[in-house]
């Protein structure tokens, strides 16, 4: 089956994220919802494609920009298993479609403003694996490599070694992506500069188009977590932290990429669009279990367990929780959100959906920033500055109503 989704630029856009649960095994530092048995699997896939059923007027018909299949570990899914869901996702007239009639053509990876995105280890991706998914729409592979040394993948716990996640990226681009992002992570323990800059030059040598880093951070739950409270490990030095973000920002800027938001580098044109819209205010459905979903008014998310989201779905229910979004929340998501681009909060559409006094509430809280020159203020916007990312947080709470 070709798939070849057809999305009208002039439409209202709008994003699907699908949470693809299962992991071969746990890494130390991670508290998303996920399984590693794959008992459930194909209950679980059947589970999804019926919620999508149930909730194909979410989006009252907005047109689809982007499809985001995250984890937990999609790569863990079959072709066959993508299949079933996107075939539902066209009968549903979620997203319109057309089949390809040319014998062997496939979904141009090149087109525009498709982003279909899949999320993959670096040891499931294969010339095999890649093969069986070549008919299938996905233009874009985000790989969750975290790091290019050796002792530092051993600790989080990643199944593959360094060797291994070069020959992932080097795969993918033999069979035509074109827009691979990678995960990185810093500020580990036992970490150093030497070997963070070489994680980043070993990176920006394989030519891929965006990188997402992230500090680690230790959630309670966490194996990392325990780690910590039984003294086994000793967090990175703050300064350090602070020196590593600031010599990835030198090092990726100086090789072409634009830091668009606070955790993302892309170079020209390859920004995350589904990710955007988590700071756009562009509306999104998320189907699965512990997915989250927001059409502007109200939040949803699903209930974080496999066995009774499944049978939620099965009985027709879609068993989650709803918080409906005040304008309190609404202003402090507003600048939760925008502050965290490197475009900045646009003055004009704050006082379009929250009102003049808010506008000028929002500009006083800001004032002592601007003097501090940790926040700038320039056609009619408001962004951090290159000293305001390492204080972001605190911005932040300063500017949101109390």
């Amino acid at each position: 089956m070709y798939f070849k989704f057809c999305i009208p630029l002039a439409q209202v856009m709008a994003g699907i994220y699908i949470h693809i649960p299962f992991c071969k095994t746990r890494c130390v530092y991670c508290d998303f919802f996920s399984s590693t048995s794959m008992s459930k699997k194909t209950q679980y896939i059947e589970a999804l494609c019926k919620e999508l059923e149930l909730r194909k007027d979410y989006l009252k018909g907005e047109e689809i920009q982007t499809v985001y299949f995250g984890g937990g570990t999609p790569s863990q899914l079959s072709a066959d298993d993508f299949v079933r869901f996107l075939a539902t996702l066209e009968m549903t007239g979620i997203c319109k479609s057309r089949k390809e009639k040319k014998k062997g053509c496939h979904f141009e990876r090149s087109e525009k403003p498709n982003e279909i995105t899949i999320e993959a280890n670096p040891d499931d991706i294969t010339p095999e694996y890649l093969e069986s998914l070549k008919n299938l729409p996905f233009n874009r592979i985000s790989i969750g490599i975290q790091s290019f040394n050796d002792a530092e993948l051993r600790f989080l716990n990643r199944r593959h070694n360094a060797q291994k996640a070069i020959q992932a990226i080097k795969i993918c681009q033999d069979y035509g992506f074109s827009n691979i992002s990678i995960d990185l992570m810093y500020g580990l323990p036992n970490q150093t500069m030497i070997t963070w800059e070489d994680t980043l030059k070993q990176a920006l040598s394989l030519n891929i188009q965006h990188i997402s880093a992230y500090h680690l951070i230790y959630e309670e739950g966490t194996k990392l977590h325990g780690l910590l409270n039984q003294r086994k490990i000793v967090p990175v030095d703050e300064d350090l932290s602070v020196e590593m973000f600031s010599k990835m920002m030198d090092i990726l800027e100086n090789n072409g990429f634009e830091h668009y938001e606070i955790s993302n580098f892309a170079k020209p044109g390859f920004e995350s669009k589904h990710n955007s819209s988590y700071w756009n205010g562009t509306h999104y459905l998320g189907i699965g279990a512990a997915a989250h979903s927001f059409n502007g008014k109200v939040r949803h998310w699903n209930i974080p367990n496999l066995d009774k989201y499944i049978q939620s779905i099965n009985q027709g229910n879609l068993s989650s929780e709803v918080e409906v979004i005040g304008e309190k929340e609404a202003y402090n998501d507003f600048i939760l959100t925008r502050m965290r681009t490197m475009k900045g909060m646009d003055l004009n559409e704050l006082e379009l959906l929250h009102g003049k006094e808010k506008k000028a509430y929002c500009l006083q809280q800001a004032k002592k920033h601007i003097q501090n020159q940790t926040v700038l203020q320039e056609n009619d916007f408001l962004r951090l500055t290159r000293k305001g990312i390492f204080i972001s947080d605190g911005i932040m709470s300063d500017l949101f109503s109390a």
